[in-house]
């Protein structure tokens, strides 16, 4: 999940290979991404909101609304930015208290550690999946140490033309075990 739009976006950890969707950005895919980047809240993490806050004020036309929209930031290190509505949160009482609150639908994009937070207590109505082709063998993971066990049911899908499978699931309960073949 690390630095998927150009080779500058993330080196942390010495990750090299910044912009590695690109051979799989298709027509298919810039539909599918036209209609998930709908104006909605968005929460960040500091990180995701260095790269945001530096691209995409001058990029609105890409991302119509992007500006427009809340934009809450999860630090401990920064307290305020120059991009337009951005809100600080504290930590994950501010979390929850956002996401049990009446609004807009929240997203969270990029924003890995964040992700990671957010698996770990339980506040993912819905996950966006798109699976590449390729693998990457190191830098930032999805589903990391501390993903608590949950279900999640299949609300739609379409693979590309170049192989990428989109997938989206919403949150469905506990995790249920059995025997197969029984």
């Amino acid at each position: 999940m690390q630095a998927p739009g150009g080779p500058e976006e993330d080196t942390s950890g010495g990750f090299k290979y910044g912009g590695w969707v690109t051979p799989y950005f298709d027509e298919v895919g810039g539909e599918v991404m036209e209609k998930q980047m709908k104006p909605a809240d968005l929460l960040l993490g500091r990180k995701t909101l260095d790269i945001f806050a530096s691209y995409w004020p001058e990029h609105a036309d890409v991302w119509p609304g992007i500006n427009d929209v809340t934009k809450y930031v999860v630090s401990a290190t920064v307290k305020k930015s120059d991009w337009k509505n951005s809100v600080f949160l504290k930590g994950l009482a501010d979390i929850k208290k956002l996401k049990n609150s009446a609004g807009s639908d929240i997203q969270v994009h990029g924003s890995g550690e964040l992700i990671q937070l957010l698996l770990k207590n339980d506040l993912v109505d819905e996950l966006w999946l798109k699976i590449h082709p390729v693998t990457l063998g190191k830098g930032k993971k999805l589903f990391g140490t501390g993903t608590i066990p949950a279900a999640f049911t299949l609300t739609e899908s379409l693979v590309t033309p170049v192989g990428v499978i989109i997938a989206n699931y919403r949150r469905a309960g506990k995790v249920e075990t059995g025997t197969i073949g029984v």
